[in-house]
């Protein structure tokens, strides 16, 4: 759990991740081959959804990107995926200013 900053996890949240760490998963029973099925088609569905790209960015840029991500508690890719989506959407505006 220390992995996370858990100045932006909620009691319930570190509640939820500390019963996981606690679980034993040998003893979690197998689900079923029609369950396997429909879970592994369901992936399927979402990854197929999402497109992977490469982009070359300075050195630097991205050492600000990994030390802002841990910062929140994310991987660097999930925090550059969450910033393209709040600016497409509109999400993302400067500080003191709303959005539109």
């Amino acid at each position: 759990m220390d992995k996370y900053n858990p100045k932006y996890i909620d009691r319930e949240e570190k509640a939820l991740m500390q019963d996981i760490e606690k679980m034993d998963v040998r003893k979690l029973a197998r689900p079923s081959k029609k369950i396997q099925t429909q879970l592994k088609r369901a992936a399927r569905r979402h990854v197929d959804k999402e497109s992977k790209m490469n982009i070359r960015i300075d050195p630097y840029e991205l050492g600000k990107l990994k030390a802002k991500a841990e910062m929140e508690g994310l991987k660097y890719q999930t925090l550059i995926k969450s910033v393209l989506h709040k600016y497409i959407t509109g999400q993302l505006v400067e500080k003191g200013k709303k959005a539109v």
